[in-house]
């Protein structure tokens, strides 16, 4: 009877309280994200923080600069408030990262750092990751592992940098991602990979709000550097437990496979035509390509939404399938993206 009791009374309790928590640092991100946008807004005015009127924009009127400002803040807050104090230790080093990132963020919104100097940067907020143990184990062997880690956290965090070319994308596109990793990791009780989404849900919708189009305040490379290292962070922390290793670990490429396919196209485009990809921008992203192709710029962003969730759908159907219907759901989803950048490049050619 007493185990009984146990069971009707705890069990459940035990299921939903680190829901509820997810939840909980969900809202306090959400609302936080809210109330201090506004002021991150009235600071860049008043600081000359913001982004000129100019041949490749189309506002007309200088923009703010600080939302990513607004979005950290939120986002560290949430979690020093609701953060179960056991896994904080346990982010340490994703902290320090993506404050070090940040800070490169506002510098660059500043003044203007060099793309050679922002390399350097990420390259030592990836470090601090892999020092402190957050790193992708994917060989068992420490001097590649740590080569792949580098890679993909450089490769996400510039990725998300350069997807901030359109009002409300990459703010969305990181909503999306996060909603998918908060899914995958409740469904597989990873609750530290829950909080950290959670939090990044919550400070990118409540960004959204002032950022979808028209914008009245931009994320800057504060918020962009932020949002790609933290998701790159994110899916490296992310487990399968029961699931093997060799199922499991293109999940997080299938979840932010937008970004990556916009900054493959874009590295392919500047290339041919013999441009530096880092430091000669242009309107040859994805969303240009679409709004060249007759959609309005809401309608590029939305249909770009539509693609990351079903991007994120496939993720969550390759955490449950087996090996081999995984490895063709990755197959799939890779020819897709091949198909798509013959398509967009080499078919069509430049915008």
């Amino acid at each position: 009877m007493r185990y009984m009791l146990y069971a009707i009374c705890y069990v459940p309790y035990a299921i939903w309280h680190p829901m509820s928590t997810l939840m909980l640092i969900f809202a306090t991100a959400l609302v936080f994200a809210i109330g201090a946008t506004p002021v991150a807004r009235r600071v860049a005015l008043r600081a000359g923080i913001v982004a000129p009127p100019g041949a490749r924009r189309i506002h007309q009127t200088p923009i703010p600069l600080l939302g990513g400002v607004a979005m950290y803040g939120a986002f560290m807050l949430a979690l020093v408030l609701f953060a179960d104090r056991f896994y904080i230790s346990q982010i340490v080093g994703i902290v320090v990262g993506a404050t070090w990132v940040s800070f490169l963020g506002i510098w660059d919104d500043r003044v203007g750092l060099r793309a050679s100097l922002k390399l350097i940067g990420q390259i030592l907020a990836a470090l601090i990751l892999v020092v402190t143990g957050v790193a992708i184990d994917l060989f068992h062997q420490p001097l590649l592992d740590t080569v792949i880690t580098l890679f993909w956290v450089i490769g996400i965090t510039n990725a998300m940098n350069l997807l901030d070319n359109m009002d409300g994308l990459s703010g969305g596109v990181a909503a999306v991602a996060a909603a998918f990793f908060l899914l995958l990791a409740a469904a597989n009780g990873q609750y530290l990979v829950g909080s950290l989404s959670a939090a990044l849900l919550g400070v990118a919708i409540g960004f959204l709000i002032y950022n979808f189009n028209p914008a009245s305040i931009f994320m800057g490379d504060t918020g962009s550097l932020f949002l790609g290292f933290m998701l790159a962070a994110t899916g490296i922390k992310l487990r399968f437990p029961g699931h093997p290793l060799l199922a499991t670990w293109f999940i997080p490429i299938i979840v932010l496979g937008l970004p990556i396919f916009d900054t493959t196209l874009v590295f392919v485009s500047r290339l041919r035509r013999g441009l530096n990809p880092l430091t000669n921008p242009g309107t040859d992203h994805l969303s240009h390509r679409l709004v060249a192709r007759g959609f309005t710029r809401r309608e590029a962003v939305l249909i770009l939404y539509l693609v990351a969730g079903a991007l994120g759908v496939m993720a969550m159907f390759c955490a449950q399938a087996g090996v081999l219907e995984s490895y063709v759901a990755f197959a799939v989803t890779l020819l897709a993206g091949a198909v798509a950048l013959y398509e967009f490049e080499f078919r069509v050619g430049q915008v």
